[in-house]
């Protein structure tokens, strides 16, 4: 395997944090990307200690001035970047008739005015190398789920992003793909249960009893996903959905 440049962001835990131990580990040199710097440095410096290369850079994503900013910085520390990871996204959930219209664009300003400045900020390199991989996190809430009119309609957005990414970049040799988690173990899940009232383990074991293979996902499930998306051995797969999600999708 080449080894690249590559930027996940939203990575300093969760679904994040284990795509950038992941990538690292197959050998690329990795900018951990977050909107707090100092947390997204623990990922880094953990990535460090085994041995791989790593950056942690703080940058909002949704800010076109930041987004630029942070992928020049990462150019100029590790190489141009060649492999980007989607991931930043925040949760601000509740029902249609109490969403605030300020939680409604926080959600999709993070989830997809973010995922198109940075693919934004990438294409050149990308391009200038004929070569690229840009993989978008995507939900089963795309499917559509209450309390989340802002998320899923974020995450159905992210795959139409993706699928045009594809149609556009592929004649330069860069594919874009999305995964779609189900129910992972993280600790934004572990919020919402909080936010809801119910104890975290009983959160988890009925949504462990709801998923076909009879647990919930990790964040490393998603990452070995992404990986596969960032392989030599994925060139010809591109514009695709592949929901993890432990059972079938529609």
């Amino acid at each position: 395997m080449t080894a690249r440049t590559a930027i996940v962001t939203g990575a300093a835990r969760g679904i994040g944090a284990a795509t950038a131990r992941r990538l690292a580990a197959e050998g690329h040199a990795v900018a951990v990307l977050d909107l707090a710097e100092e947390q997204a440095q623990a990922t880094a410096d953990a990535i460090n200690a085994k041995g791989g290369k790593a950056i942690a850079v703080g940058a909002d994503v949704a800010d076109e001035d930041a987004a630029a900013a942070a992928v020049a910085r990462v150019a100029a520390e590790l190489g141009p970047p060649q492999i980007l990871v989607n991931n930043a996204g925040i949760l601000r959930d509740n029902l249609l008739f109490k969403m605030s219209a300020g939680d409604w664009d926080a959600v999709l300003g993070v989830h997809l005015r973010g995922a198109f400045l940075m693919s934004r900020a990438v294409q050149s390199s990308m391009v200038e190398a004929g070569w690229g991989r840009i993989v978008n996190l995507s939900s089963t809430s795309a499917l559509g789920n209450r309390g989340q009119a802002n998320y899923a309609a974020a995450k159905a957005g992210m795959q139409g992003f993706t699928k045009t990414l594809a149609i556009e970049l592929g004649r330069f040799g860069i594919t874009a793909n999305a995964v779609a988690p189900g129910f992972i173990e993280t600790e934004m899940t572990k919020a919402t249960a909080e936010r809801v009232g119910v104890p975290f383990e009983d959160f988890l074991a009925h949504a462990a009893k709801e998923t076909p293979v009879g647990r919930v996902g990790q964040p490393e499930d998603i990452a070995a996903a992404v990986a596969y998306f960032c392989s030599e051995d994925a060139g010809f797969v591109s514009g695709q959905v592949l929901y993890v999600a432990g059972g079938p999708k529609a």
